[in-house]
């Protein structure tokens, strides 16, 4: 390991999904990493777009960086399987191999004076040469952001599903977890989302302690204010008259779709029991199938995509963060209680955190608790906004970005 530091001269940034703009988990920390890099010193940046619409942003990177490359992932699943298999490499790193993007890594080493790579996401770091890393003149950052090997590891003991997923998903991990270490073992520093998931880590890797760090999130204070005022959510089926309980994320995740399945069929009757006016909104783009037939269930809203997720957060009693499965700091969490909210959130959803439990939010651990919860929320008004009040504060006090990010020199090794 390198413990000198290293001047700035120039950052390769490299990261799975083009950081702009920051409107879903992963891209809100890429895009803060990504700004707060373009601080240190020049930039260039290799990243990928799912769609057009990603397309469309590219813009944003030539505003930020001396040179960058957007590529559309264009990999198929079926070839990125056979790839992984034939490879014995993991699934989710063969499908963002791309010749293009290798091309583009290797021109800028070979051209630009660039003393440190920064990756983002454990799939990027296959573009990072073998003269980088412990000991070797450039250094190299790893955000793994969360253990991903966990959680496929966790999918493949879950007995909820089908048997050959099961398998795909326990190879995942397995495949994942001797990725992550040998990345890790590559790199200078190595970043987790928290110190739960940094410890997991060393534990499963077994690598020492000062090479493997967390960088917990961020939350936005001035984009999530409660005293401003945003446009009131506009749904036909939304009685702004009746209590309001909501759910945020990007609805092709399989933890959310779990986790607004079990709440929608499990825990909205108990509500509704004795709150029959209450409502669920689903709130969240690329809602799949699963997801939309919830909306035939008593007082469940399936929204789509959103111009604002604010004016929802505002308008809402409650917001919940049922999680089953859950890795690092759920950005959901933070934007709701920045917004002044009080949440329900499951042990899972809560870890990792600095809140304290009934004061800042509130920890349910499952449907019966959740139930009573949300309950006891709706019943008491006055007890929900104080929650909400508190929950403020503390994103105030504790989870500034500029907080958040006040080492990331150090973490770089930067001059």
């Amino acid at each position: 390991m390198n413990d000198r530091p290293t001047p700035v001269r120039g950052i390769l940034y490299l990261t799975h999904r083009i950081p702009y703009p920051p409107d879903r988990g992963d891209k809100i920390r890429s895009f803060h990493l990504m700004e707060a890099l373009g601080r240190f010193g020049p930039l260039h940046i290799g990243t990928f777009a799912d769609d057009a619409r990603d397309m469309g942003f590219e813009q944003a990177l030539a505003e930020r960086a001396v040179t960058h490359k957007l590529v559309l992932r264009r990999q198929g699943k079926l070839r990125a399987a056979l790839d992984a298999f034939i490879g014995k490499r993991p699934l989710s790193v063969s499908l963002f191999a791309d010749a293009g993007l290798q091309d583009y890594v290797q021109q800028t080493l070979a051209t630009q004076d660039i003393s440190h790579i920064v990756v983002f996401s454990g799939q990027m770091a296959q573009y990072v040469p073998l003269d980088a890393g412990a000991g070797q003149a450039r250094r190299f950052l790893m955000d793994f952001v969360d253990v991903d090997s966990e959680k496929f590891a966790g999918y493949g003991a879950d007995a909820g599903v089908n048997p050959v997923m099961r398998r795909v998903y326990a190879r995942e991990g397995k495949l994942l977890a001797r990725y992550e270490h040998d990345i890790a073992a590559r790199a200078d520093t190595s970043l987790f989302v928290s110190e739960a998931e940094a410890a997991l880590f060393r534990t499963r890797a077994g690598l020492d302690g000062p090479r493997v760090k967390a960088l917990e999130n961020g939350i936005d204070l001035v984009l999530y204010d409660p005293a401003k005022s945003y446009a009131a959510p506009d749904h036909p089926r939304l009685n702004p008259a009746k209590p309001l309980i909501i759910f945020t994320g990007q609805m092709d995740y399989r933890p959310n779709i779990e986790a607004v399945r079990i709440f929608a069929e499990n825990v909205m009757p108990l509500i509704r029991f004795s709150s029959p006016d209450a409502q669920f909104a689903v709130v969240g783009r690329q809602p799949t199938p699963e997801v939309e037939r919830l909306a035939n269930l008593p007082g469940v809203i399936v929204t789509g995509a959103v111009d604002d997720v604010k004016g929802w957060l505002q308008a809402a009693n409650v917001v919940v963060a049922p999680l089953r499965l859950a890795r690092g700091i759920q950005n959901k969490v933070l934007e709701a209680m920045a917004m002044a909210k009080a949440v329900v959130a499951s042990p899972a959803a809560a870890e990792g955190i600095d809140a304290v439990p009934n004061r800042d939010l509130i920890v349910a651990d499952g449907v019966e608790a959740e139930a009573a919860a949300v309950l006891g929320l709706i019943d008491a008004p006055m007890r929900a906004r104080l929650i909400g009040d508190a929950a403020r504060k503390r994103m105030v006090e504790r989870y500034s970005w500029d907080a958040t990010l006040a080492a990331l020199p150090q973490l770089m090794g930067a001059a």
